[in-house]
């Protein structure tokens, strides 16, 4: 027989009794945890109170920055020609800007046509089109001449298309390829038309083969091209390109080291590689024109230098034979002055002799900047902080005040009665608002500023905007003084003390952290208190669990009792 189970002996549900006089002892542990529930709710209360103090800070600190009251605005007559900036060092004033000529970027161009021609001779009958070095691939499809379809493959050879048209024309049209001149000429006794807008393949457009409105039509240029994506070795170079041998070819572009294997780099790679590297340049290629073309990456009248080191790409690529397309500088003149030059389409300082402002030509023309003081700027940087000063305050009226509902019953605010939380409602508002000493009545109040409160609360508000506008067009050194004056100023103190709050150590933090510390008080607290209940549990089963075995006992005693009694009857 199992004596723990409660009542097995005694009939007593023991076991239910203990949980119930282990749950009224828990009574101190319950209000432990409500406590500790408005200790945390005000600790989280504190936390954002404290993320909003720190905007505020944040707010301030932008008042007190000095170039704020020496930031400048700009305004462009015609943005078509210009864009402008100014620095706080750019003195007020309108200028007559002229855009002579604009900056452009000087180019290389290699030599036209360094890729080798489609064949080294007449006979295309094993050039297939697949293989043949165009420009652009060949797709297969259908083209048209003379109004008769033309089917191809990309595995027909050169001769192949050729005999096709032939056929198709009842032998009307013929063609052939002249390797010469890289070029495939169409014949016929009368006019050749091509194309339909129905045809499938881009055959004509790769042959450079177009309607001249006679019975001859010739490519409009050679035809062989290079190919970016295959080896510099196997690329249809007309000249062989090599690296010296070794792999290690090197060129220098404007003095930037670029190198290069023949056998494994493909010209796409290298010309990737110039434009990844410091040179300064642009490399494309020209496919229609079978060419490399080097653009600066600087507008201006600047050269561009080149340099074979190990083998001969540039030699290859025609580059070393090309022709210099010089750039531009940038023309203008300031208030009908002498013509300035700049070698760039921004013009600074140094090319316009105007301190602080940054011009961005973008056409020739002429047109007017006009350079402000820009205390709208100022003004937003002053509403932002009456922003986050009304968040403030407002956060501290909901945290502080008791509402009431309308059954008649009060609920107090998760800060009421703190009196560190009032504390700092009645000093900001008191630092905000009060008259600033040893400055000109001009300004020594927000009220001068349009900026008041209602009387009812702490927060402030902007109810007269014309006010703050006209001081700040007419005496924004006022307004700055206001604001920055040393030791007095109103941002200056108000700083001041939102740092003593939550800077380092601040007594907004120690306050969080002592809070939490009860916190964590509370949990060791009720944590002694769980173990001496456990205890006491413990100790009270095993007084029930001995009562239920004497009862036990006794019940086996009675029964033999009863049955001695109940014989001898």
């Amino acid at each position: 027989m199992d004596l723990g189970l409660s009542g097995l002996a005694s009939g007593f549900d023991w076991r239910s009794f203990i949980d119930q006089l282990i749950e009224v002892e828990r009574a101190p542990q319950k209000a432990l945890r409500n406590e500790q529930t408005r200790i945390q709710q005000r600790n989280n209360a504190y936390r954002s109170l404290e993320t909003e103090l720190k905007v505020l800070q944040n707010r301030l600190g932008d008042l007190l920055k000095p170039d704020l009251y020496t930031s400048r605005k700009t305004s462009v007559a015609d943005t078509n020609v210009l864009t402008a900036e100014a620095a706080s060092s750019a003195a007020p004033g309108t200028y007559t800007i002229e855009i002579i000529q604009r900056a452009t970027a000087a180019r290389w161009q290699g030599t036209a046509d360094v890729g080798a021609a489609l064949s080294p001779s007449g006979d295309v009958s094993s050039l297939t089109l697949a293989s043949a070095p165009f420009a652009t691939a060949v797709t297969a499809g259908t083209f048209t001449v003379n109004g008769k379809q033309v089917s191809i493959e990309t595995t027909d050879t050169l001769q192949a298309v050729f005999d096709k048209i032939a056929a198709a024309t009842g032998g009307q049209v013929t063609a052939s390829y002249d390797a010469a001149t890289d070029r495939i000429t169409l014949s016929s006794g009368s006019e050749i038309v091509l194309g339909s807008a129905s045809d499938t393949s881009n055959f004509l457009q790769v042959a450079r083969l177009y309607n001249n409105g006679t019975g001859t039509v010739t490519s409009a240029g050679s035809l062989g091209a290079l190919q970016i994506n295959t080896t510099l070795s196997n690329a249809n170079f007309a000249t062989a390109v090599t690296d010296g041998g070794s792999g290690a070819g090197e060129f220098r572009i404007n003095g930037v080291s670029i190198t290069y294997n023949a056998s494994t780099d493909t010209l796409a790679a290298v010309l990737d590689r110039i434009n990844q590297s410091a040179a300064g340049v642009y490399a494309t290629y020209d496919a229609l024109s079978d060419r490399i073309v080097l653009t600066n990456r600087s507008t201006g009248d600047l050269g561009i230098a080149l340099e074979d080191v190990t083998g001969n790409f540039l030699a290859a690529a025609g580059l070393t034979t090309g022709t210099l397309q010089r750039g531009q500088n940038l023309q203008f003149k300031v208030n009908g002055g002498d013509t300035l030059v700049s070698t760039s389409n921004t013009i600074t300082e140094a090319s316009s002799g105007i301190a602080g402002l940054t011009l961005t030509a973008l056409t020739e023309g002429t047109t007017t900047v006009t350079v402000e003081q820009d205390t709208d700027k100022v003004k937003r940087t002053i509403q932002s902080f009456l922003e986050a000063y009304n968040k403030v305050q407002s956060m501290l009226d909901d945290y502080t005040s008791s509402t009431t509902d309308s059954k008649g019953v009060v609920s107090a605010g998760v800060l009421a009665g703190e009196s560190d939380a009032n504390e700092i409602a009645s000093r900001l508002r008191a630092l905000a608002y009060q008259q600033v000493s040893g400055l000109s009545s001009v300004a020594d109040h927000l009220a001068d500023l349009g900026i008041t409160t209602s009387g009812e609360d702490n927060k402030l508000t902007l109810r007269d905007e014309s006010a703050l506008d006209e001081l700040l067009r007419t005496n924004l050194a006022a307004v700055q003084q206001l604001f920055t004056g040393e030791g007095v100023g109103l941002a200056v103190r108000l700083h001041d003390y939102v740092e003593q709050l939550v800077g380092e150590d601040g007594t907004l933090i120690q306050k969080q952290a002592n809070l939490a510390r009860q916190s964590s008080d509370i949990d060791e607290q009720i944590a002694e208190m769980e173990r001496l209940l456990e205890q006491n549990r413990q100790r009270m089963i095993e007084q029930f669990t001995a009562m239920e075995q004497a009862q036990a006992r006794i019940n086996q005693q009675l029964q033999y009792l009863l049955q001695a009694f109940g014989q001898r009857a």
